[in-house]
């Protein structure tokens, strides 16, 4: 009588519901020095299998979906860092962090304003233009507005 050796190539050395560092970098389009980086930066932490090799769970993809869309907002890895391990600090950082997103959101929109007045101006340079002027007048004095007091010691936050 023979021996038969059945070989399952579908087999994984984890458990359900973890994957490999490829895995979770892929499913992102990341590189995987990345997903390192942030373990190094105390944003991941995965455990590890015997033989010392990194398994995400499902709540580590979370994380990962977390960071990249605070990265998306500007916010730095410290940032993030606090936000999602420093419960006590979490909500002062963050209440600094979304005035300064609402910020850029504002001047972001009148950016795009402005160049909704460029398309749609009939001249044919947009500098000889009354309206574009205008809409660049006004938005200018209400940048003007917003930059009292720089120079003058004052603490005004232009991010």
């Amino acid at each position: 009588m023979r021996a038969r050796l059945r070989l399952n190539v579908d087999m994984k050395s984890s458990g359900p519901g973890s994957m490999t560092i490829g895995d979770v970098a892929g499913r992102f389009g990341l590189a995987t020095h990345v997903l390192r980086h942030w373990e190094a930066e105390g944003l991941l932490s995965p455990a590890r299998d015997a033989g010392g090799r990194r398994r995400y769970t499902e709540a580590d993809v979370t994380r990962v979906a977390v960071i990249l869309r605070a990265k998306q907002a500007g916010l730095s890895l410290e940032v993030i860092r606090v936000m999602i391990t420093e419960p006590a600090r979490r909500h002062f950082v963050l209440r600094g962090e979304a005035e300064a997103l609402r910020g850029r959101i504002a001047a972001a929109q009148e950016s795009l304003a402005l160049m909704e007045c460029a398309l749609g101006c009939d001249h044919e340079d947009v500098m000889e233009c009354p309206h574009f002027h205008r809409a660049l007048a006004e938005q200018s004095a209400a940048f003007s507005g917003r930059m009292e007091g720089v120079g003058r010691g004052e603490d005004v936050r232009t991010d």
